[in-house]
């Protein structure tokens, strides 16, 4: 398994009609996996999982696939607050070639650790893929301790990853800290990129890498180079982004860039909704320099 350090969690464009277009999204991942994307995760929270039916999800993975080189990974959310529906989907997406799952913890039931660690081993045990435990206490009403992944992955050896998004760099260092580097890290947050390899993290699974992939790239490059005074400059002015990207529910502000930058991956299905342009003003005019600077290094 290849483990980039940006994995975009790819947003699902609509036609005009409402309807997944698959092949705007593969035409998005083809021109990411330039800019500095080294993977891709659909179904996920920015690819709007709530609203997409099974056929549609086996389309956009079948697009996209593809659409990229082989040795690019495809990673698809099979998360649910149902375990028999997790399973299913699992199985699902495993049968159709993905190349990892992405697991969200159930949401909404709040269920108890033992039952946390029973979810995530069930839904590991119907594949032999890689699972990324997905840790959004935000969205999902329930945080994932690392003695949880700690007790899942001492029953199913495939739990192999976590994306850490409870949005503090001590939930990284304590998950980081419980699981070693037998498991991979990484960062659900944009804007915590930098401070999150410092701390163990192999990178990010990301939002703003579809509009700011080469800039975090290059901060990646610094980082591991060890010009840290040139990746905190590239942190500090990508931050702002990172930040407005989530002025609304993700992922409405980023369909309103994108669209605006001329991508055209229509609205969002309800119960979101698209807002009007001032509700972005500050998000458009972070995103400027990103991309000044963007221009200044192809230059």
């Amino acid at each position: 398994m290849n483990w980039p350090h940006i994995i975009t969690a790819l947003i699902t464009p609509y036609d005009q009609d409402g309807r997944v277009d698959s092949g705007k999204a593969a035409e998005i991942a083809q021109y990411l996996l330039g800019q500095g994307s080294g993977g891709f995760v659909i179904a996920g929270s920015t690819g709007e999982a709530y609203a997409l039916s099974l056929a549609e999800r086996e389309a956009l993975f079948r697009r996209i696939r593809s659409a990229l080189p082989s040795d690019v990974p495809l990673w698809i959310g099979t998360g649910s607050n149902d375990t028999r529906q997790a399973v299913e989907l699992t199985k699902a997406a495993d049968d159709w070639g993905a190349d990892g799952m992405l697991v969200v913890a159930p949401y909404y039931n709040k269920p108890p650790a033992q039952g946390l660690v029973q979810y995530f081993v069930d839904v590991a045990k119907c594949t032999t893929k890689p699972v990324m435990v997905y840790d959004v206490p935000g969205r999902t009403g329930v945080a994932i301790a690392p003695e949880v992944v700690a007790a899942a992955r001492a029953q199913a050896e495939n739990i192999a990853a976590v994306k850490e998004a409870a949005g503090t760099i001590s939930a990284m260092i304590a998950m980081h800290r419980a699981l070693g580097s037998g498991v991979k890290l990484y960062s659900g947050d944009d804007a915590l990129l930098l401070p999150s390899l410092a701390v163990g993290a192999t990178g990010v699974v990301s939002v703003a890498s579809h509009v700011a992939a080469d800039h975090m790239q290059a901060l990646i490059e610094a980082y591991y180079a060890g010009r840290q005074q040139e990746a905190i400059i590239l942190a500090e002015l990508f931050w702002p982004l990172a930040q407005n990207l989530f002025c609304q529910s993700n992922p409405i502000p980023l369909k309103w860039l994108m669209n605006r930058l001329g991508w055209n991956v229509g609205g969002v299905r309800a119960p979101l909704m698209m807002l009007s342009d001032d509700t972005f003003a500050a998000l458009w005019a972070s995103y400027q320099v990103i991309a000044g600077q963007s221009m200044q290094r192809r230059a």
